[in-house]
């Protein structure tokens, strides 16, 4: 079931254009992942999904929504159904990790219940659940400003599934992560996309693990997709061709735009 669909899409700030004419498919769950050098408009297509970044062309239609003419009820709708983690976890930090987990929650539960951090017992199992997916159990009564990184990413996750999300969207997950960390980080996605199959669509620096975890790759480099299937797909050229500087690149393409025309060399050919 198709869940996203870009035709043309360019989105950016002001007047600069960051991602250009994007058409991308993304179907219900899929484990994808964006990749690319950094400042190629990897983030800008993520927030764009979650309606945060201006169209400026071209169409995006998210679950079943027109992005581009969408209305504030109705977005408030759409982004409940979007689960975001970010690379700086964006957590409470003086409250426990079950407080965390429980603000997920917000948009089921009544005003007061959450005001008082009011969890009925269903509540509490399901919460519980969620901290045995990604296996934060054992730190349920723990303020969040004595985790480590890993293990406040791992809240972010369980947070972003009390939600109930049809998408999780993970800007950068693991970037600020040690490798142990951010392989158990990417294990628990992994475990939330096949347990609950929730779509999840990652921006990653790291090749290794996108071929291992994600389900299909897509490469972006200056704003375009380069490169977009299967992880076992990526070739050695194609991977120069993703992470390629994009200011090389188009001093490569006007070289062969204006290079000379020579008898002897057609000839040569």
């Amino acid at each position: 079931m198709e869940q996203i669909r870009a035709e043309g899409l360019t989105l950016g700030y002001g007047c600069k254009e960051v991602v250009k004419g994007v058409d991308l498919t993304i179907r219900k769950g899929e484990f994808l992942s964006i990749i690319g050098p950094s400042g190629v408009g990897k983030s800008t297509l993520l927030m764009g999904i979650n309606a945060t970044t201006s169209i400026m062309g071209g169409s995006l239609k998210v679950l079943g929504k027109d992005v581009g003419s969408i209305r504030h009820n109705d977005l408030k709708a759409l982004r409940a159904r979007l689960g975001v983690i970010f690379q700086g976890f964006n957590l409470v930090s003086r409250l426990s990790v079950l407080d965390n987990i429980a603000s997920g929650m917000l948009h089921r539960k009544p005003l007061l219940s959450a005001l008082f951090k009011h969890y009925t017992h269903l509540q509490y199992e399901e919460l519980y659940e969620y901290m045995k997916v990604v296996g934060i159990e054992n730190e349920a009564l723990s303020r969040c400003d004595r985790l480590s990184g890993g293990q406040k990413q791992r809240v972010a996750i369980a947070r972003a599934i009390a939600q109930h999300p049809e998408v999780i969207l993970a800007d950068e997950p693991i970037s600020s992560l040690d490798p142990v960390s951010a392989r158990t980080v990417l294990e628990t996605l992994k475990n939330a996309n096949e347990r609950y199959g929730i779509t999840v669509i990652a921006n990653l620096h790291q090749l290794d693990y996108a071929r291992e975890f994600c389900s299909r790759v897509v490469g972006l480099n200056a704003g375009r997709i380069v490169y977009d299937g299967h992880p076992s797909k990526l070739c050695q050229s194609t991977v120069a061709e993703i992470y390629a500087c994009p200011t090389a690149k188009a001093q490569q393409e006007r070289k062969v735009h204006h290079f000379p025309f020579s008898p002897a060399a057609a000839s040569a050919v």
